[in-house]
C-alpha cells in the first residue's frame, strides 16, 4: 500500500502540460497578442471570446484527446480543446446579423490529460482565401524577425489517392513514405518526393485525371504565395478532422509555429488558421 506522503501533491506544483509565465516569458507573451490583434483588426477581423466549455469538440479533435464531463442535464461537455467548430457556428447561430465574416480569438485550448495550450487564431466564414492567412501569419512573424519554412498542401490530394488505389488513409496520416514509394507507380513516387513548383508541374502531367483538380489547386496557391523559404509537400494529411483542401503550415526545425487551411462546416467553405504561442515565444527567444 502506498503512503499518504507518496499520493501527495505538493503545494504549488504545477501540472505536467501546464503553462506558466513569468518575467520576460510574459512580457513577450503580451507584445505577441497585443501585436497579432493590432494586425488582425487592421485586415477587418472582430475579436470573440468562444466559451471554455463545448457540446461540439467531437467535431474537431479525436474524443481520446477531450477533457469530458456532464453538465446539470446529464449532457456531456468538453473543456475547449479547439476553437474553429464552435466559433464558426456560434457567428452563425448567434451573429448571422452581423456585417463582419471575419473573426479571430485569443485564447487557450485543453488537451487530455493536462495540456494547455495558448493561440492566436482566424477564421474567414464563407470565404477561402488561404493566400490572406498566410500573408497575415508572415507578416505577424516578420515583426519579429523570424522566416520559418512555409509548408503547403492540399489534403484532397491523399484523400483522393487513397481511394484511386483502394489503400489505408492511415498511410499518409503516419507519414510512412517508405510504403507509399514501395507501390511503385511512378507519379505516386513524384508526388511523394516533389518539393518545388517545377517538380509539381511535371507531377501532375502525368497523374491520374482525378488528381488534376486538387494538384492544380496547390499549384495555383505555390505560385500566388511570395515568400522566400516554401516547401510544397503534396501527400501530407491533416489530423484535424475539419481541414479537407488547401492547407498550409509554418515549421521552425520540428516545431510548428502556425497551421490553418480551407474546411467545411455546416455545408460553409471556410479558412482560417492558428498561431501557436507557446512555440513562437520559444522561437523568438532562441533567436535572442
Amino acid at each position: 500500500m502506498r503512503s499518504s506522503e507518496n499520493l501527495k501533491v505538493y503545494e504549488h506544483e504545477i501540472p505536467v502540460g501546464s503553462r506558466l509565465y513569468v518575467g520576460k516569458s510574459a512580457e513577450l507573451k503580451r507584445k505577441i497578442e497585443r501585436l497579432a490583434s493590432e494586425i488582425l483588426v487592421e485586415n477587418g477581423f472582430s475579436e470573440i471570446v468562444s466559451p471554455y466549455f463545448s457540446y461540439h469538440q467531437h467535431l474537431s479533435v479525436s474524443p481520446t484527446q477531450l477533457l469530458r464531463f456532464s453538465d446539470s442535464l446529464n449532457h456531456e461537455v468538453s473543456l475547449r480543446a479547439d476553437s474553429t467548430v464552435d466559433v464558426v457556428r456560434i457567428v452563425k447561430a448567434r451573429l448571422k446579423n452581423t456585417a463582419s465574416n471575419r473573426w479571430f480569438y485569443i485564447q487557450p485550448v485543453f488537451r487530455y490529460p493536462s495540456t494547455e495550450i495558448y493561440q492566436i487564431g482566424a477564421e474567414i466564414i464563407g470565404e477561402s482565401k488561404l493566400r490572406q492567412s498566410i500573408n497575415i501569419v508572415k507578416n505577424i512573424f516578420k515583426n519579429f524577425e523570424i522566416s520559418p519554412t512555409l509548408q503547403i498542401s492540399n489534403i484532397e490530394i491523399p484523400i483522393t489517392i487513397a481511394k484511386i488505389l483502394n489503400i489505408d488513409i492511415g498511410l499518409f496520416e503516419r507519414i510512412q513514405i517508405e510504403q507509399i514509394l514501395s507501390l511503385n507507380i511512378e507519379w505516386l513516387n513524384k508526388l511523394a518526393l516533389l518539393s518545388s513548383v517545377d517538380e509539381l508541374k511535371e507531377a501532375i502531367e502525368i497523374s491520374p485525371k482525378e488528381l488534376q483538380k486538387p494538384l492544380n489547386r496547390l499549384l495555383e496557391l505555390a505560385q500566388g504565395v511570395e515568400y522566400a523559404n516554401v516547401s510544397i509537400v503534396a501527400l501530407y494529411y491533416s489530423k484535424m478532422r475539419y481541414y479537407d483542401k488547401l492547407f498550409f503550415r509554418f515549421i521552425d526545425q520540428n516545431s510548428i509555429l502556425s497551421g490553418g487551411g480551407s474546411y467545411e462546416i455546416d455545408g460553409e467553405i471556410s479558412s482560417g488558421f492558428a498561431i501557436y504561442t507557446d512555440a513562437l515565444i520559444d522561437k523568438i527567444k532562441q533567436e535572442g
